[in-house]
């Protein structure tokens, strides 16, 4: 294994959170989302470069995260949407439902480890219907171990809920802006055989050609004036598709 270039006190993109050298600011697209997506983001994830919660807030057009504390209760009418159907995913919920016609949808992720999850339901108990999303298979999240086949993170929770709802359009753009930013974030701690490996079976690499041409022909001495680009230009601002 490559040795990691992420060092702490690096440098690192305001929006991305990846070293200047892996921004995926210029494919990064605010995407139209056929639900409500909400983020119930444990204290310890909000400043982590891995959340995935934060990667949905850059990505899905309209997302709210909130923040939970266990000192601080949350306050039902700032999460809950007036007149939609809320769904909180968690493992040990309810069968997939039928789609919700009259008022739309609402989703609420839980952005935590395995561990936080389970206090962070609890805090939002009967708030809205708690669904099981009928997931399985190895995750593609590789800058994280899941601990096990059945184990995803928020993002790929999220794309489960679109493919089962029907939404595959949207979950297969959607996918895209997850695999280019988790194979940049392979190639920042310096994994390259496995971020090639991976890069391999993803639909991002015929999705993004010119980035990766790109990111091959960086090197680490440019980093510096990269970063001071990337960091101080309309490359942070996202376009909408």
């Amino acid at each position: 294994m490559g040795r990691s270039v992420v060092l702490k006190g690096a440098l690192r993109c305001a929006r991305c959170e990846l070293p200047p050298r892996w921004c995926v600011c210029s494919v990064q697209v605010v995407q139209t989302c056929p639900l409500a997506v909400d983020i119930l983001q444990h204290d310890m994830e909000a400043h982590r470069p891995t959340s995935t919660g934060n990667l949905i807030l850059r990505v899905v057009e309209e997302a709210r995260v909130h923040a939970y504390r266990r000192e601080r209760p949350l306050v039902r009418a700032e999460i809950v949407r007036p007149g939609a159907e809320l769904w909180i995913l968690h493992p040990h919920g309810e069968s997939f439902p039928p789609a919700p016609v009259a008022g739309g949808l609402q989703v609420l992720l839980l952005d935590a480890s395995w561990a936080q999850a389970g206090g962070m339901l609890a805090a939002v108990e009967g708030w809205g219907r708690r669904v099981r999303l009928p997931m399985s298979g190895t995750s593609r999240f590789r800058l994280r171990a899941q601990n096990g086949d059945g184990r995803f993170s928020t993002f790929e929770a999220l794309l489960f809920l679109l493919e089962a709802l029907g939404h595959t359009e949207c979950a297969g753009r959607l996918r895209l802006q997850f695999e280019v930013h988790v194979y940049a974030g392979l190639c920042a701690r310096g994994r390259k055989t496995e971020a090639a490996d991976y890069l391999a079976g993803s639909p991002a690499a015929e999705a993004f050609p010119e980035l990766l041409a790109e990111f091959s022909r960086r090197r680490p001495n440019e980093e510096a004036g990269h970063g001071a680009r990337t960091l101080g230009s309309d490359q942070a601002n996202t376009a909408r598709a």
